[in-house]
């Protein structure tokens, strides 16, 4: 019977969001506030069909985090079609590196000075806290290929490049926590936490989407043959990347990441032009899945049609993970220790530590306006990537005396950046359209995240 309510309600929720989708695009509210208000309404202090537990459902709740992270990981990669040697990318990599550093380091000297916390958890704490999400981003990053914005650019970039650039601050918390090996004088921390875990991961993402992706199409242009199950292909590289990094010791994050650039770098170095996007563009929708057939063996058309396959199956599975993960987290909240005493950290990492954070990181950056450093300072949206990081910490020892605290002040920061980012980002994105004249209009834009 449970199962039967169970599909009645996932299948209100699904139906109601498909009819109201448009009008949710043009008022201030996202899909993500709405998921959270019907998870809490689900949960323990509602209908009581979901009773999920940061005390019994750790590890499923990290495995859920995961897996909806490296989607949205790939995908943003997929949407960064610039070079390595284009100089947007220097504001993502100052967000994801300078700022980072600067994050960690206010947040963790806030919970030391206040928090009456040990060096380990504070540094943990500030880990946890500091990546942006790329999950509940999407209404603030880069949607095609041809979108060259700089606002939108570093917040893609830099919500990819950070969930992999916090890991280092992590395992240091854990490992002062006496839950990680450091090394003696930190010296296997800064070798294989920091060096070679980073280097790597980026390294085997890169080689792996670029091999890959040249198989592909050197199997549709020559033979005619690897057509079809796009969706298998996205997944493949996904867990080979994954996989390949942690087995390597190396963070699966950035090789999952630096796969999805580097696909989608392959076919823009090998696309002939706009208008190539636009017919494989009309082949995708054309009915007659021939023509769909004939455009992916093109060899004029072939790199865009992979490309914009891969990519339009990876956003249909994230839209479908970040409904499974935000409903869980509105069904957390009835069952969280909430200790109020931690709470005043949400307002000063979203009002003080990240706008510091963000002038620090990019100072003399000429590539940012002032209202674009100030949009980038606000839209730090915190999310799935915070809650992945505290599962990890709690399924690797972290003591119930300092979960409880890092749990009550890590939910309440995701609750309120999906609900004020959520509630901000339609007015701000319409302002800042206006001014710059992107040529995209709210109606255009896919609500999803906070």
């Amino acid at each position: 019977m449970e199962f039967a309510v169970w599909s009645v309600v996932v299948g209100l929720l699904l139906l109601l969001m498909a009819l109201s989708y448009t009008v949710v695009q043009r008022i201030p509210v996202s899909t993500a506030m709405l998921y959270l208000g019907v998870g809490f309404a689900i949960g323990p202090a509602g209908l009581g069909l979901l009773d999920a537990d940061t005390d019994r459902h750790t590890l499923l709740l990290e495995r859920l985090a995961e897996v909806v992270v490296l989607i949205s990981l790939f995908t943003a990669g997929l949407k960064l079609s610039a070079g390595l040697r284009d100089a947007r990318w220097r504001l993502p990599v100052r967000l994801a590196t300078g700022s980072m550093v600067v994050t960690v380091a206010l947040v963790a000297g806030a919970a030391w000075l206040f928090l009456d916390m040990p060096v380990g958890a504070c540094i943990l704490l500030g880990g946890i806290l500091a990546p942006t999400d790329p999950v509940l981003a999407s209404d603030v990053q880069v949607s095609e290929p041809t979108d060259r914005d700089s606002l939108r650019f570093a917040l893609t970039g830099e919500g990819g490049l950070n969930d992999g650039t916090a890991f280092p601050f992590v395992m240091l918390g854990l490992g002062l926590l006496g839950l990680h090996e450091l090394g003696e004088f930190g010296w296997r921390w800064l070798a294989v936490d920091v060096l070679w875990a980073g280097a790597v991961g980026l390294g085997v993402g890169a080689a792996l989407g670029a091999a890959v992706g040249r198989l592909v199409l050197y199997l549709r242009r020559e033979h005619k043959e690897a057509v079809g199950l796009d969706d298998f292909l996205a997944l493949g590289l996904i867990a080979l990347s994954y996989g390949t990094a942690l087995l390597l010791h190396a963070y699966g994050f950035l090789a999952v990441f630096a796969a999805g650039v580097a696909l989608r770098r392959l076919e823009q170095k090998q696309t002939a032009g706009p208008e190539t996007v636009q017919q494989v563009a009309a082949a995708m929708v054309d009915p007659d899945k021939s023509m769909a057939e004939k455009v992916a063996v093109d060899p004029r058309h072939a790199p865009a049609f992979m490309a914009q396959a891969v990519l339009g199956f990876n956003e249909q599975i994230e839209r479908i993970g970040e409904v499974a993960v935000v409903l869980v987290i509105g069904g957390l909240l009835a069952n969280v220790h909430w200790d109020a005493s931690g709470w005043w950290l949400v307002p000063l990492l979203l009002l003080v530590v990240r706008p510091l954070a963000v002038m620090l990181g990019l100072v003399r950056a000429p590539a940012a306006s002032r209202s674009q450093r100030w949009l980038m300072a606000w839209f730090g949206i915190r999310g799935v990537g915070s809650i992945y990081y505290l599962m990890f910490a709690i399924n690797h020892g972290l003591p119930r005396e300092l979960a409880q605290p890092i749990v009550s002040i890590t939910l309440a920061t995701v609750v309120a950046s999906i609900l004020v980012h959520g509630i901000s980002v339609t007015p701000l994105m319409s302002a800042y359209e206006r001014v710059h004249g992107s040529g995209r209009f709210p109606t255009q834009r896919r609500r999803r995240g906070g």
